[in-house]
């Protein structure tokens, strides 16, 4: 029997037009569950775009048109009885910059589950048991459980972070997606979240753009390389840092452009 992981995502002939550049060309990729895969790749390569197919964001654009197949957990998203909100549901998203809601901490985390759910199936006490779960996965309950009436946004920039993700895990998602999370942060801010990605994956796929090859080789099992829209590479990050098989990726990651 097969020790390897099931696969949360694959994608392909993926090609996707901002209206007439071609920002994907012809994108394969194998994401396996449960386990930390980084994008990495100079500015402009695609790292973010292909992250944003993945809940079909990209699609908020109207000049954007894409072409391919793109499966979540074996179902293509493409197809006509999918649903939107509950695909955004099962795949979540993190942003460069922390965007709590400027509400209480107990109000974010519950935000989710009050759009998704009638009003009459959430009582208290289930609302009550979600942020307290949803808190202390994300390492936040300590220290905010005592203030969860408190305004969001006064929080520090690192517990903003983990509290985006805590707004996430109500809702039961499969795969997070988190584009650049710790560039606004500092070394210990840094610290932290990749911490927090380690305690999640696993029950979590997670999927990380990071223009930092230091994160992308501390925090991911494996590693894409992507490249002017092309996917050039894909192995596990030990490999890739250490015998990449493409020349452009060691090219890439020795410093010498990008």
């Amino acid at each position: 029997m097969s020790d390897t992981p099931p696969l949360s995502i694959t994608t392909r002939k993926l090609n996707l037009w901002y209206a007439k550049f071609q920002a994907l060309i012809n994108v394969d990729v194998d994401i396996k569950h449960g386990i930390i895969t980084s994008l990495i790749g100079p500015s402009g390569c695609g790292k973010t775009t292909l992250l944003r197919c993945f809940n079909r964001v990209n699609e908020r654009y109207g000049y954007v048109t894409t072409t391919g197949e793109i499966k979540l957990l074996g179902k293509n998203i493409y197809d006509p009885d999918v649903s939107l909100i509950e695909l955004r549901k099962s795949v979540g998203m993190v942003f460069q910059r922390p965007n709590p809601l400027p509400i209480s901490v107990y109000e974010n985390v519950v935000f989710g589950m009050k759009i998704h759910h009638e009003r009459s199936q959430l009582t208290r006490a289930a609302l009550d048991e979600a942020v307290e779960k949803a808190l202390t996965e994300t390492g936040l309950w300590k220290d905010l459980k005592d203030r969860l009436d408190h305004r969001a946004t006064a929080l520090q920039l690192e517990q903003q972070q983990k509290l985006c993700i805590a707004r996430l895990l109500p809702l039961k998602p499969e795969i997070i997606l988190m584009d650049e999370p710790c560039s606004a942060l500092d070394v210990e801010g840094t610290r932290a979240i990749e911490e927090l990605m380690f305690a999640l994956k696993g029950r979590y796929t997670i999927v990380i753009v990071t223009h930092n090859m230091a994160q992308a080789r501390r925090a991911s099992d494996e590693c894409i390389f992507m490249l002017l829209g092309e996917l050039i590479e894909h192995s596990r990050t030990e490999d890739l840092f250490l015998k990449p098989r493409n020349p452009k990726t060691a090219e890439y990651i020795e410093g010498r452009y990008g």
